[in-house]
């Protein structure tokens, strides 16, 4: 007999042991924001101070073998070559949320998926709206306000010791997560001019050898990386933007173990092993040093900076992150609740919703990778771009902020409630279903 399909408030709960998981990549995620912030801090006062020329110097230091069209400033291997790492991370999140997480049930990851289209539409049309009467190509850079960066927001949460419900912080996570899977997508379709199919199907070699490699639950880093490497070249030569060798990488990972080994019950597949050893150099490393690179912009004092807020690019950044995320999320998330006929879980309100949709305005390292690929040669709008992306994140934090210190007596409440544990088994009752 199959069991009744029943309808679940909306953030309710998941399983015990994804939520667990969860928790913990939150906290590396947090340690990782923070340096986020950091890097991205030097980087802009660095860039404004009277040493610029340095810091524009070492993004400029070009290295890697000529003979293999490798030869590039560090500002690109950060954006090509670092970031793929942090794309390979996000391959293997993707396939674990929905192959053995909680958005394999279709009642949960409903939420998330459409929460994540909304909060890509609605700021792409905002940002459409109002650069479309500024011509010259400014509306290609669409994409730009429609991702959300996780490490950024999480960081946010620590500092102003939100006590928002685990509940909530995992949708915020798995929101990211299909972002991220979107940002893939819209970087591959709209952002390629010329693919090499040439070199294309000859990095299909090395990345098919390495899927055989981990189907055999091989973890030789000395077969793995090399792979890996080739498979990223030979893609950067394509005219496909390398990071997507991560993704297609990370996909390639199993999530469960083979029978032979124990079955799923017998502990972490392949997939969770690789995310534990990569994702703190990730998040520690790879993301922090992009952002250093990246986020450097000369401002030209208070008129420079106001000057550059006019531009209709700022403009639209600035408010795609900030309105577009806001009304994309929450809206979307209000649609959800409608059509599935569900109300929000025991203790929250539509106000943590517009909390979190807010958070997802923090669209930090992503947005400023597809404003790079957006306007390539332009070096006025890539700059007008990392003042819109940085003040409509600092922005969306503050108001996020805002909304959460509001609600933070009810969180605290409820995150301890939830956590209650009366049986002292380990696990939090409310985990546990009758």
């Amino acid at each position: 007999m199959s069991r009744p399909f029943t309808r679940l408030p909306l953030f309710s709960p998941g399983s015990w042991p994804e939520t667990s998981r969860i928790a913990t990549i939150l906290r590396k995620e947090t340690v990782g924001g923070i340096l986020l912030l950091i890097a991205a801090t030097v980087a802009l006062v660095w860039a404004n101070s009277p040493w610029s020329d340095a810091y524009y110097r070492i993004s400029d230091i070009t290295v890697g073998p000529a003979s293999l069209h490798l030869n590039m400033p560090l500002s690109l291997w950060a954006a090509d070559g670092l970031l793929a790492i942090f794309f390979f991370v996000v391959g293997l999140e993707l396939k674990r949320e929905f192959v053995a997480g909680d958005l394999r049930d279709p009642r949960r990851a409903a939420l998330p998926v459409m929460a994540a289209i909304g909060g890509m539409v609605v700021p792409a049309v905002i940002f459409v709206a109002v650069t479309l009467r500024a011509g010259d190509g400014a509306t290609h850079g669409w994409a730009i306000p429609t991702a959300t960066d996780i490490a950024f927001a999480v960081a946010i949460l620590a500092v102003i010791s939100s006590h928002l419900p685990l509940a909530l912080r995992t949708f915020l996570l798995t929101l990211a997560v299909v972002d991220d899977l979107l940002a893939i997508t819209v970087i591959a379709v709209f952002y390629t001019d010329e693919i090499n199919l040439s070199y294309l199907g000859l990095a299909l070699i090395p990345l098919a050898l390495f899927a055989l490699a981990v189907q055999k639950r091989v973890r030789a880093w000395w077969i793995l990386i090399p792979l890996a490497v080739v498979t990223w070249a030979l893609l950067h030569q394509s005219g496909i933007h390398a990071t997507i060798a991560g993704v297609a990488l990370g996909l390639t990972v199993p999530v469960r173990r083979s029978d032979a080994a124990g079955g799923p019950d017998a502990g972490p597949g392949l997939a969770e092993h690789f995310e534990h050893r990569i994702r703190p150099f990730s998040a520690g490393f790879a993301v922090p040093v992009f952002a250093f690179f990246a986020a450097g912009v000369t401002v030209g004092g208070i008129d420079g900076f106001l000057n550059t807020l006019t531009d209709p690019i700022a403009i639209g950044i600035v408010a795609g992150l900030v309105i577009g995320k806001a009304v994309g999320i929450t809206g979307a998330s209000y649609l959800t609740a409608k059509v599935t006929r569900t109300g929000l879980s025991e203790g929250l309100r539509w106000l943590d919703v517009a909390a979190v949709a807010l958070l997802g305005g923090i669209g930090f390292t992503v947005s400023l990778l597809i404003g790079e690929l957006a306007f390539a040669g332009d070096e006025t709008r890539i700059d007008h771009v990392k003042v819109g992306v940085l003040v409509g994140s600092i922005v969306s934090a503050m108001l996020a902020t805002v909304a959460l210190r509001i609600r933070n007596r009810a969180h605290r409440e409820l995150s301890e409630r939830q956590s209650d544990d009366s049986d002292n088994d380990g696990i939090p009752d409310v985990y546990q279903h009758p």
